[in-house]
């Protein structure tokens, strides 16, 4: 009996193959492709702009898109607010410490601020440098830190001056309280957290939407609270997002609100978890949905503790215990 053989496709006759299938591909991707028409007169070429809100149609000029504003408007504000929703709820990576890469906490009480580099460094690299050196250095520049607010205030302008998100939020809240030898000024407060927003802090949003929430330097104006806080929740800020859920909770808007909620709650939000908690025991959600926002709190909370953190804060409440002592004696002596 003979033995049938079966010849399998070489390499270099599958490479043929794939070459060929490539080809066909392509050429079906370009016959198909769709020419931009403007949507108002159905003029052709490269040059159209596309509807800025909807990003659905193109026009010519802005002639062609008020002449066809009434027929767009209706899909236009729909596909608007679904981009919206779609920026508002999507959930943000935490912010890293520059040096260990392990996120910070929403909490600046296990971070600071450094005027020197303009860097957010947590207290377990600050302790780490501390302990190797013996000096009160930047664990990221190694700079020397400052002790006086001239110093100080310097250091920030130059950073303003570069742009630092973060610098203009840190001296709009010494205007604030009125700290460091500046006056206690909102109405300024209020400009530099706008700039600190617009450069990319979204704390500085935050504050400022509680600025227009409590009138705070300006009019109370509930609908700019609204537009802040979004800014700030789309940047990451979730005491801003949690602010939007009692705003949507206040409003009827249940379901938002939960939406906000469970969002801050999984970013380690505590307030934001408990009315997850609520929300729950009320049958507004279900089991599984607490469970898992419960489980995303938790997951937060344990990555940004770290052996280096759990050092530095024992040190630190040591530290503020011996203050306490020195000062209780020195009353005594006195």
């Amino acid at each position: 009996m003979e033995s049938t053989t079966i010849e399998k496709c070489t390499s270099y006759e599958q490479n043929n193959i794939d070459s060929i299938t490539k080809e066909l591909n392509s050429v079906s991707m370009e016959s198909s492709t769709i020419v931009d028409q403007c949507a108002a007169c159905s003029k052709e070429g490269d040059s159209l702009k596309a509807c800025t809100a909807c990003f659905m149609v193109k026009y010519c000029n802005r002639d062609c898109q008020i002449a066809h504003r009434s027929k767009h408007k209706k899909a236009c504000k729909k596909r608007a607010a679904e981009l919206h929703d779609e920026k508002l709820f999507k959930e943000v990576e935490p912010t890293e410490c520059p040096i260990c890469m392990e996120p910070l906490p929403y909490l600046n009480t296990v971070s600071r601020f450094n005027p020197c580099c303009g860097k957010t460094i947590c207290i377990g690299c600050m302790y780490e440098m501390l302990m190797s050196t013996g000096k009160d250095l930047c664990a990221f520049c190694r700079t020397p830190d400052t002790y006086t607010e001239e110093e100080t205030l310097k250091r920030l302008n130059n950073l303003m001056d570069n742009g630092n998100a973060d610098a203009f939020y840190t001296v709009a809240g010494y205007h604030t309280r009125g700290m460091l030898g500046l006056p206690r000024d909102h109405q300024k407060a209020n400009e530099l957290f706008l700039k600190g927003g617009e450069h990319g802090c979204a704390a500085a949003y935050f504050n400022l939407g509680n600025s227009y929430n409590f009138g705070r330097g300006v009019e109370v104006d509930k609908k700019k609270a609204k537009h802040y806080y979004e800014l700030g929740a789309i940047g990451g800020d979730v005491q801003a997002r949690h602010n939007l859920g009692l705003i949507e909770e206040g409003a009827g808007n249940r379901h938002r609100a939960i939406k906000h909620y469970m969002i801050g709650a999984r970013a380690g939000h505590e307030m934001s978890l408990d009315n997850v908690k609520n929300s729950f025991r009320n049958g507004v959600i279900t089991k599984d949905e607490y469970a898992s926002t419960l489980r995303g709190y938790q997951k937060t909370q344990d990555a940004a503790k770290s052996e280096a953190r759990e050092k530095a804060a024992s040190f630190h409440r040591f530290m503020s215990n011996f203050d306490e002592r020195f000062q209780l004696d020195a009353d005594v002596g006195l």
